[in-house]
């Protein structure tokens, strides 16, 4: 799924000064929204072993490769994006748009009748500056990426997604609570303090 793009020399300014750009470089990640998953996981540890995951909206496939590498191989991955995204290890990649119902048959296909134990979306709107119009976008992106949690999540799976505030966040929270026992919003470190993006964990699936 397309990330927020922002054109102008000044947010390429910023991006080369970026600590966590300059240390995604460093550390061979692919951007550097793997911190966010890294942060998140330190606390939650949603990320072990034997486990299959589905990561939406994954290209350029960061967090995949952040799972891949934690794991060391003990773990399936299926990674789903409209945009194409580079092999990694351990995860299968299905190209297209997972509402369409013959993507989301490869992707259930790749799962695997047990279901999974992790959904995980990292997905937002391309940006285009009024909020009138992105926050309705990305709250459809997460609204899309919550029920397709509630489609392939196991009992007792788990549910993290990005998601910004504003209308429409407070609901989202209540209507994810119905179906998790716990629910948990969290702004990671690598989050750009002015940003508005926050990330929903949800634990404990229950159906």
């Amino acid at each position: 799924m397309r990330k927020p793009r922002r054109s102008g020399g000044s947010w390429r300014d910023r991006q080369e000064r970026d600590p966590y750009v300059q240390q995604a470089r460093r550390d061979g990640w692919r951007s550097r929204a793997v911190y966010k998953l890294q942060q998140i996981d330190q606390k939650e540890r949603l990320i072990r072993p034997d486990m299959v995951c589905v990561d939406l909206g994954s290209a350029p496939g960061s967090w995949s490769q952040f799972v891949t590498r934690k794991l060391k191989g003990k773990a399936r991955i299926v990674a789903v994006d409209l945009l194409p995204m580079d092999p990694l290890p351990d995860v299968e990649f299905v190209q297209g748009d997972f509402e369409d119902e013959a993507v989301f048959g490869q992707m259930l296909q790749a799962v695997g009748e047990g279901g999974a134990d992790l959904v995980m979306s990292d997905m937002a709107p391309n940006i285009s500056g009024i909020q009138g119009v992105d926050q309705p976008r990305s709250m459809n992106l997460v609204e899309l990426a919550l029920d397709m949690a509630r489609r392939v999540l196991k009992p007792g799976g788990s549910f993290v997604c990005k998601v910004f505030q504003g209308e429409g966040f407070d609901a989202f929270v209540v209507d994810a609570r119905t179906s998790f026992k716990r629910v948990r919003v969290m702004k990671p470190k690598a989050s750009r303090a002015a940003s508005r993006e926050v990330y929903l964990v949800a634990r404990n699936y229950q159906l």
